[in-house]
């Protein structure tokens, strides 16, 4: 048998869009170009003799996500999510219920909804429902839960 080293060495590519003096670098240009020349190919022009005419009214401009609204909402959720149990009382070990609290918090999302609508991103949107959505939902199981027990501590009095 003889021993064969294979030569393992690698290419090291530099693919920053930047020189070290901050100038575009030249296959960047290049790449942009091309890119540009391809997005012109993918659209026939018009023929000479016609004119397109807008048949369909300018999109209405979608509103821009805005990262404070989201910090906003998570907070309002993340409290709403306490209150009901989800985090435990440092203190105590338990985990905290207050139901009022919660229906507060719950209410005021709700408020933030509806004052809202039509102004929001689709993601803005899509993330105030779905929290809201599980908020409720745990708001009513924890309510059962609740009153479950308050039921049976109060049967287990008047046996005693």
């Amino acid at each position: 048998m003889s021993d064969h080293k294979q030569d393992e060495s690698f290419r090291v590519i530099d693919r920053r869009p930047f020189t070290s003096e901050g100038e575009l670098r030249k296959d960047v240009v290049e790449e942009q170009e091309r890119e540009t020349k391809r997005e012109a190919a993918k659209t026939p022009p018009a023929p000479a003799g016609e004119t397109k005419a807008p048949v369909t009214p300018p999109p209405v401009e979608t509103p821009k996500r805005l990262g404070a609204f989201e910090n906003l909402v998570r907070m309002l959720g993340q409290n709403a999510a306490m209150v009901l149990g989800a985090y435990a009382d440092p203190q105590t070990g338990q985990p905290m219920i207050d139901p009022e609290a919660a229906r507060e918090l719950i209410d005021m999302l709700d408020a933030l909804h509806e004052k809202t609508k039509g102004n929001l991103a689709p993601e803005e949107e899509n993330l105030l429902l779905d929290l809201l959505g599980k908020l409720k939902m745990t708001y009513v199981e924890i309510n059962q839960a609740v009153a479950a027990q308050a039921t049976t501590q109060a049967k287990a009095k008047t046996r005693s």
